[in-house]
């Protein structure tokens, strides 16, 4: 069983803003696989079913970012997983937008829905899909530039993003995360986009 997390923030107020591409990348795997998220446990939302034919499970934690990894620990010591079957999917403002950065581990760097998480697991050998939300503006601050929305021009890419994002996911668990770095790591869905 692979266990796929993907972070964001519970509640409407937060449901498309660039701190949530997780939750919105685990939305559209499990709609694309049929795999109903709603079952409530471990600090999270989470449903069971099947990609490229390996059992999968699909959670939302619902902590708030912060504390994911309260979420994550509480799954993993019901469960007892490989960290290696672990897939965490989190924003990045540090990546090219257009692009995802799949790793096989590595600090949190500035993320702290991901230091709440390998705090917590106290291990970070885990695969993490980053998906690119944009450069954050000089005059604003992170906390509110990862908790705004996208303009209609940004979702466009951003729905893009989160189709090669799950494409990644299907090929580590059909084949390997070598294979998913390979083919999804080059890929660049914008030259540049207008302020």
């Amino acid at each position: 069983m692979y266990y796929i997390v993907g972070l964001g923030n519970p509640g409407l107020k937060y449901e498309n803003t660039r701190h949530n591409v997780g939750f919105l990348t685990i939305d559209y795997l499990a709609r694309k696989h049929n795999i109903d998220v709603r079952k409530s446990k471990f600090k999270s939302l989470y449903g069971q079913g099947t990609i490229s034919g390996h059992k999968v499970m699909l959670i939302k934690p619902q902590t708030y970012m912060n504390n994911s990894g309260e979420a994550v620990r509480e799954l993993k010591n019901f469960y007892k997983f490989d960290t290696d079957k672990l897939i965490v999917i989190y924003d990045d403002i540090d990546i090219d937008f257009g692009s995802i950065r799949i790793r096989k581990k590595g600090s949190a760097g500035t993320h702290n829905g991901m230091k709440s998480i390998i705090y917590q697991i106290q291990d970070d050998s885990f695969p993490r899909i980053k998906i690119a939300v944009g450069k954050k503006p000089e005059y604003m601050d992170l906390a509110n530039f990862v908790l705004s929305g996208f303009s209609e021009k940004e979702a466009e890419i951003i729905r893009k993003e989160i189709d090669i994002a799950s494409k990644s996911i299907e090929t580590i668990i059909e084949e390997n995360i070598d294979k998913s770095m390979n083919l999804y790591n080059s890929v660049r869905l914008v030259e540049d986009i207008d302020e």
